[in-house]
């Protein structure tokens, strides 16, 4: 990027192709000499992966703005023609949150026009959500219409703003690799806009967009779609527990209320300041459900008020789902996202038992989590006879192992990550927090007949098949230097290269498993199963206590986050123990591998 004299950025900007109030925030920046912030949103081209793009709405190649979606649109348009002779017939489906960036113009509904306006220029059939919707409509679309690609806009629960572009194939699930190669040199061959590429309000009004709203609304919520093994019909129409659900100022709130209504569950309580739409995201300082009980706040105050003993909550797109429950201590506790996998994953293998009396069909039956969560049902794979597969972590390498699973007949009954993403069904090969949502009120409904709860009914799950207790967090770096530094000095241990440590303070390491770089010392041939990327830091250490940790960058966020497990055999419940154990080797892994002082992370926000 070439400077002029006083060292701000030459910046050549097409006026028609700039939407007036991102064009004002570059000239704005220019004025007052802001070299620095000019060169953060002009020096580099925002990287598509498999995730698509994520990255904050304003000025340049950087962000997220009406010329990068145009060109990212463009580019995709001319890879599905390269990939589909059927595009034109086909179609392809976009989706949006609720997302908008009043000072840049910039908002999920408006990037979704433009991206319609491209593929229409081209003669491509687009069916366009009129409304906001939540992320898994798309897939589901895409599978339920047999279209050849969906794109939803949404960042998800990033920060407000924060927007994205994410991409599914013609199979139902998020593409992965080599698709995001291909995408982005087509983007790169492709940056011109077309001449027709800006004209979403013609767009609007041509023949060739299709509005899927309504249909898919029905559809979707059509018993048979968002789980296999609803039938407590009975139960659930009888049921008096008290539920209540915040869609944390995203899209959820109709959804998850039309889900209840399809199970014939008692609607959940709202929280009325978060059940809308907002963008700001007003009340809450994390849109992430994930991130905490201060999220939650407004949501147990609703509950003391009504009575209601759980709480639901959707991250702003309504693809994960956290669930807290009252303690009789009067406590809440809020369920992890492992805690949620292993409750879910035994809820939709009770259903399926009591639905099939074939002993031999559990061969044929599979389950799914990531490589990051928790082992949980591994454990009851063994016991019970099916199947359970780890994947790369990311319901884009669940999605697709998924749908290879059910092309041999195989029956995929449940999948789950530990960032609280579960899959139900597959009529949506990705994490689905309506349906999950619905499916865990049918499972809290069941357990009050057994005058249980959530707490106790996992207390059961790991008395059965062992604790597996876990313990994640992060740290935030925003430099990647200091990240390449902190992974390969655990590659070239004490000085020796190509060398990993064989102990953590105290506790000795009995494997290493490097998906960077391809190595895994506990294979014959010191070579990886899983794919391995070069271009994403991952290396997951087995410890001979059996503890099991991974280090692992985000492909979306600043962070080295960390996944930690201590996997009991059946029968070992001194909890207190474990926990103990844990937490000592969590100690030892953030004070040898990590060293946050030495290289000035920052810990997980309170």
């Amino acid at each position: 990027m070439a400077l002029n004299t006083h060292g701000i950025p030459q910046i050549r900007l097409h006026w028609k192709w700039t939407n007036p109030k991102t064009a004002a925030m570059v000239q704005n920046m220019m004025k007052e000499g802001a070299v620095e912030a000019l060169r953060k949103c002009f020096s580099s081209r925002m990287e598509f992966g498999t995730a698509g793009l994520r990255a904050a709405m304003g000025p340049g190649i950087a962000c997220m703005n009406d010329l990068t979606i145009i060109q990212t649109t463009q580019g995709f348009c001319r890879y599905l023609e390269e990939n589909f002779g059927n595009l034109k017939e086909r179609g392809v489906v976009i989706g949006y949150d609720a997302r908008a960036h009043p000072t840049s113009g910039g908002s999920s509904k408006h990037f979704s026009s433009l991206a319609a306006a491209v593929f229409i220029s081209q003669g491509v059939p687009v069916h366009l959500f009129s409304d906001i919707t939540p992320t898994p409509f798309v897939p589901f679309t895409v599978s339920h219409l047999g279209l050849c690609a969906g794109i939803m806009v949404t960042a998800s629960h990033n920060p407000k703003q924060d927007n994205g572009y994410k991409v599914y194939w013609e199979n139902g699930a998020q593409i992965v690799s080599p698709h995001d190669k291909g995408i982005s040199k087509a983007i790169e061959e492709n940056l011109e806009p077309w001449p027709e590429s800006w004209n979403s309000e013609e767009a609007l009004k041509n023949p060739l967009l299709k509005d899927p709203y309504q249909d898919i609304h029905r559809e979707y919520f059509k018993i048979k779609e968002i789980t296999f093994y609803f039938f407590h019909r009975e139960i659930n129409k009888n049921s008096e527990v008290k539920i209540v659900h915040t869609s944390v100022h995203g899209v959820g709130h109709a959804f998850v209320q039309s889900a209840f209504k399809a199970f014939d569950l008692r609607p959940p309580y709202a929280v009325e300041e978060q059940k809308d739409p907002d963008p700001e995201f007003s009340t809450v300082k994390y849109p992430n459900p994930e991130e905490g009980e201060g999220v939650l706040t407004l949501s147990f105050a609703l509950a003391e008020r009504e009575g209601a003993t759980v709480v639901l909550a959707n991250d702003p797109d309504a693809d994960r789902l956290a669930i807290a429950e009252k303690q009789e201590s009067a406590q809440w506790r809020l369920f992890s996202g492992n805690e949620l996998g292993a409750l879910l994953g035994w809820w939709m293998f009770h259903c399926w038992k009591q639905q099939n009396s074939d002993a031999a069909a559990v061969k044929n039956l599979y389950m799914l989590s990531s490589t990051v969560s928790s082992k949980i049902l591994r454990a009851v794979a063994l016991k019970e006879g099916f199947h359970f597969e780890e994947t790369l972590t990311g319901f884009k390498w669940m999605g697709n192992r998924a749908r290879d699973l059910l092309d041999q007949g195989k029956t995929v009954l449940f999948a789950f990550e530990e960032a609280i993403g579960y899959m139900c069904s597959p009529s949506v090969l990705d994490k689905d927090g309506v349906s999950a949502a619905a499916i865990a009120g049918e499972m809290i409904a069941y357990l009050t007949t057994k005058n249980t709860n959530l707490s106790q009914q996992l207390a059961t799950i790991y008395e059965e098949y062992g604790y597996h207790i876990c313990k994640n967090s992060y740290f935030i770096c925003h430099d990647q230097n200091v990240i390449c530094s902190l992974f390969e000095r655990l590659r070239n241990y004490g000085g020796q290269k190509d060398s990993y440590p064989t102990k953590c303070g105290r506790f000795s390491i009995s494997a290493v498993r490097d998906l960077t770089t391809g190595y895994d010392n506990n294979q014959p041939d010191n070579k990886a199963v899983l794919p391995t990327s070069s271009s994403s830091q991952m290396i997951t250490f087995n410890f001979s206590n059996g503890g099991v940790a991974t280090m692992r960058t985000s492909g979306t966020e600043p962070k080295i986050k960390y996944y930690t497990e201590l996997c009991a055999a059946p029968g070992n419940s001194d909890v207190k123990h474990l926990k103990k154990e844990l937490d000592d080797l969590v100690d030892a892994i953030v004070e040898n591998f990590f060293e946050p002082q030495k290289n000035k992370l920052q810990p997980k926000p309170e």
